[in-house]
């Protein structure tokens, strides 16, 4: 190399030495945005993809073809207080004292008290990780502080409170009363403006969405664009206007190139109320046969979930908190208080990395009442009303432990029609077994109330 060469080959080395290097693209969201959407009081029937006929859920079935639809996906209450704390927290309610707070085991205008500031909601769990965090539409967990959503680890409220029939029924924002009463019409158009605003202003970070509509819980109300357009009259056109609602927050994601880092949970806090169908199971709302607790359950998570899956694998709303907290990242998914979960995360079993969902032994209690449990393939009953909810003699509605327990097999008797407790006895003492060991973990006001479950032989 000549004495001229080398300086030219220095000077051409120390160009490109502190030339710029083109700066490298962000890494894409780890963490992905989850949105919850829940019915009030809608039944197992109730859209296209679980048997409806006499209105349209085309939204809600799309959902469910580009994701995965669960067929016994389960609230863990038959009515909504209860079933909201459950989901909120992976606890069941009976552990928090919620179920004592009120003779209907549901929370009413006037009612001071609520979920207790001891638990841990996923809206606080999540904003501890980052998370943006909104609850539009029905909290029905306390409307007075400290047991608000706005308490409870959300960042933005806006909604009534409690039932749509409760009175007063104000439309709240964050701590502000903005319409007394609230037009309950516009309420499912104005929940779906909400949501979609908070997804367009959070969309540069990590967001949780709960939206809780207040519907299908009666008094029905419909906009003029759905009212009357159903051929399943009032319910059917507040249904349409709910799927609806779901492919606008769907179309939201897509716009805003969210689609693929979004999980979507749809479900409901319990089974149909006077209207509404729970299809081919038994019971209806306020009953723990499984019309009363058995929901449509749908995940869609474009690229994660796989499309046209369908799973009867029973799965539950208490496993919401720990599957969310695992997805965003949590790692040990225990609850991050001393307190523990009864849900189980069941990320693995959504994205198919497991064939099966977590074993869980999952308890439906009505009020302090423990009355069935499902585990796998079986649901056995234990105890029950004596009349049904919601009738005129209700005043003398009684807990009644069974004779002896009533064992269904789910997978070929879904109407809970057929007991087999004598051709599988051994079956029928692991679960009562499992129904005794957990019962021994709850409050002791809970054992005095199962006291005779407890006790029996």
């Amino acid at each position: 190399m000549t004495n001229l060469a080398k300086p030219i080959l220095s000077s051409i080395f120390l160009v490109l030495l502190l030339w710029p290097m083109p700066r490298q693209a962000a890494p894409a969201q780890q963490k992905p945005n989850i949105i919850f959407i829940y019915a009030d009081d809608m039944g197992y029937g109730d859209l296209g993809c679980y048997g409806a006929k006499a209105f349209k859920t085309p939204n809600l079935d799309r959902m469910a073809t580009e994701g995965l639809r669960l067929t016994s996906f389960y609230s863990v209450s038959p009515i909504c207080t209860p079933s909201r704390a459950a989901l909120m927290t992976g606890r069941y309610a009976a552990r928090m004292g919620i179920e004592q707070m009120q003779l209907a085991n549901v929370l009413f205008p006037k009612d001071q008290t609520g979920l207790p500031q001891s638990e841990t909601t996923i809206a606080r769990a999540l904003k501890d990780r980052g998370y943006a965090t909104a609850c539009i539409g029905k909290w029905h967990l306390g409307n007075v502080k400290p047991h608000r959503a706005i308490d409870h680890g959300f960042d933005y409220y806006v909604g009534i409170p409690y039932s749509n029939d409760m009175t007063p029924t104000p439309l709240v924002r964050n701590d502000k009363v903005v319409e007394e009463p609230a037009n309950q019409d516009t309420l499912t158009r104005r929940y779906t403006e909400e949501a979609i605003g908070f997804i367009e202003r959070e969309k540069a970070k990590p967001f949780f969405l709960y939206l809780a509509h207040n519907m299908p819980h009666i008094p029905l109300h419909a906009s003029e664009r759905f009212k009357g357009k159903s051929a399943g009259g009032l319910y059917g056109d507040v249904i349409e206007e709910l799927d609806w609602s779901v492919g606008e927050v769907l179309s939201a994601l897509k716009r805003l190139g969210l689609d693929r880092e979004t999980i979507v949970f749809f479900s409901s806090d319990n089974g149909p109320w006077y209207q509404g169908s729970a299809g081919p199971l038994r019971g209806r709302k306020g009953w723990t046969f499984d019309g009363g607790v058995r929901e449509p359950g749908i995940v869609r998570w474009p690229g994660r979930i796989r499309a046209g899956r369908v799973s009867d694998e029973p799965v539950s709303t208490i496993d919401f908190f720990p599957t969310a907290l695992r997805l965003a990242g949590g790692g040990n998914t225990a609850a991050p208080t001393h307190q523990p979960l009864d849900g189980k995360d069941i990320s693995a079993f959504l994205l198919e990395r497991d064939g099966k969902a977590p074993d869980n032994l999952y308890l439906f209690f009505d009020g302090p009442y423990l009355q069935t449990a499902r585990a796998e393939r079986w649901k056995i009953h234990v105890a029950r009303w004596n009349i049904p909810r919601y009738t005129a003699a209700s005043r003398q509605q009684k807990n009644i432990l069974l004779a002896a327990p009533e064992l269904y097999d789910m997978t070929i008797d879904i109407g809970e029609s057929y007991d087999v407790a004598a051709a599988h006895s051994d079956v029928v003492s692991s679960l009562r077994a499992r129904i005794i060991a957990a019962l021994k973990t709850f409050p002791k006001e809970i054992q005095e109330a199962n006291t005779e479950l407890l006790e029996a032989r």
